[in-house]
């Protein structure tokens, strides 16, 4: 397999909100998604506040690039809480430093997007918005390792 490379640009930055990225308790937490007016314009928004939550995908861009783990390991580093690989993590020590979040949209003021318990800090880069559509929630039964319901019981 060849290694494939791509550029992304940001499409916004977050303003305000957290200034660090913390394990818990981004409940209650709001910010602006600030949309790049150089490269979009209000059209880029029109309708998007008939939803009501949205999609975003964030650069993790105060992750330390020595402190990218590929192997196993525990959760928040409990040993309580089995290893697990890389891809059972969501956290900001990945390859690419992609986060994904779901927020709730609560207006929209120009190319502003106001939202809640997004859980990204100011300066965060913004790849892409989307909104939430119910239908591409998960289909089937949803499952969990136990772990990561006791880890996330603060979250939000």
């Amino acid at each position: 397999m060849t290694e494939e490379v791509f550029e992304v640009v940001p499409v916004a930055h977050v303003v305000g909100g957290r200034c660090e990225p913390t394990d818990d308790h981004w409940g209650g937490t709001r910010a602006i998604i600030r949309i790049d007016d150089r490269r979009f314009t209000e059209e880029s928004v029109r309708e998007l506040d008939a939803f009501s939550h949205l999609e975003i995908v964030f650069r993790f861009h105060l992750t330390d690039p020595n402190d990218v783990h590929f192997g196993a390991r525990s959760a928040r580093d409990n040993p309580a809480w089995p290893k697990v690989g890389i891809f059972g993590h969501r956290n900001m020590r990945r390859i690419n430093w992609l986060g994904v979040s779901r927020t709730r949209l609560l207006r929209v003021e120009g190319l502003d997007l106001h939202v809640a318990e997004l859980d990204a800090v100011d300066g965060t880069p913004v790849l892409d918005i989307k909104p939430w559509f119910a239908e591409f929630g998960p289909r089937g039964e949803v499952r969990q390792a136990p772990w990561s319901t006791e880890m996330l019981e603060d979250y939000f």
